[in-house]
């Protein structure tokens, strides 16, 4: 159904611009014929008797003309106001929501999905979601600007739809990354490198300060400083900033307990990567996640990023 919607508003879009490229012409043909018109009253007037009738006549035809060129512009421009929603609407963005899993299972599954989905109809992106791994082909995917993997966990795909995947990031794409979306594919390198780090332990969930560093993304920028919030809390088999990805927020072992990183413990990053866009955060466990305004901001900016320019 997404797929043939996306069709029908191309169709609309493809009459939007047919009207665009029609409405010049038609007012040149109109002012053309006005011309005439007006050219041959005069030719008429210097060389008839009835000079004086003829020019009445004229004036009468130069009249009418004038007033179906008014019609005809009113009627383009209400024809294009009309459309414009629609053309708009047509060049969406596109997002796929995956949240397959062949391991835990978060509750907080659906509540991920509504909220992204909310997101998107605030924000301009449609939003598909899935949990059939079968989607993930060239043809299919080459539909989305970005694929978000939210709260999946283990092997999720297999090797043909994992080369499509990987050819979908080349081709210039985005990659999100929610939560256990780094309990996922643990033995994909390549995934390994798009993620970052894969997900090592965590405490019980807990309050904890979460340090922006960076304020200068689409996805931190309105975050404080310090930034206190409650969810389970990942450690990280390595650290992520050893793989070159650009940190954004790190975790404040002091102000929790069961942390295992030290003082440098990424949270939350991106990077561009194999000709894509990767954009992480570990957190999002908890469904109240889902209804807290600065983490559905910070959701959102990843996804623009992800969607890349001019997106959303």
């Amino acid at each position: 159904m997404p797929r043939l919607m996306r069709h029908v508003q191309g169709v609309e879009l493809l009459i939007f611009i047919l009207l665009l490229i029609l409405f010049p012409i038609i007012i040149f043909l109109v002012i053309l014929l006005l011309c005439s018109t007006i050219l041959l009253c005069r030719y008429f007037a210097a060389h008839s008797n009835a000079s004086s009738e003829f020019l009445k006549e004229g004036v009468t035809m130069r009249d009418r003309m004038l007033t179906l060129l008014a019609g005809l512009v009113a009627a383009v421009v209400v024809i294009s106001l009309a459309h414009a929603p629609e053309a708009q609407a047509g060049v969406q963005p596109a997002v796929l929501v995956f949240s397959k899993t062949t391991g835990f299972r978060h509750d907080s599954i659906p509540d991920g999905i509504a909220a992204i989905q909310q997101l998107g109809a605030d924000n301009g992106f449609h939003v598909d979601a899935t949990e059939d791994s079968n989607l993930f082909t060239d043809d299919i995917l080459s539909g989305y600007q970005a694929v978000i993997f939210l709260l999946t966990t283990g092997t999720v795909l297999n090797q043909d739809q994992k080369d499509a995947f990987q050819r979908f990031i080349e081709a210039g794409n985005g990659y999100v990354g929610v939560h256990s979306a780094s309990d996922t594919e643990y033995d994909w390198v390549w995934y390994g490198q798009l993620l970052g780090a894969y997900f090592s332990s965590h405490p019980a969930i807990q309050t904890a300060n979460v340090d922006v560093e960076d304020h200068d993304h689409l996805s931190t920028w309105f975050l404080p400083d310090v930034w206190r919030r409650t969810d389970e809390w990942y450690n990280f088999r390595t650290n992520p900033r050893d793989s070159g990805v650009t940190v954004l927020a790190t975790l404040d072992e002091t102000s929790y307990s069961g942390g295992t990183m030290g003082d440098d413990h990424p949270i939350m990053w991106y990077q561009e990567f194999d000709g894509g866009r990767s954009w992480y955060t570990a957190m999002g466990h908890t469904r109240e996640s889902y209804y807290e305004d600065n983490f559905l901001e910070c959701l959102l900016g990843g996804i623009l990023y992800a969607i890349g320019p001019g997106g959303g």
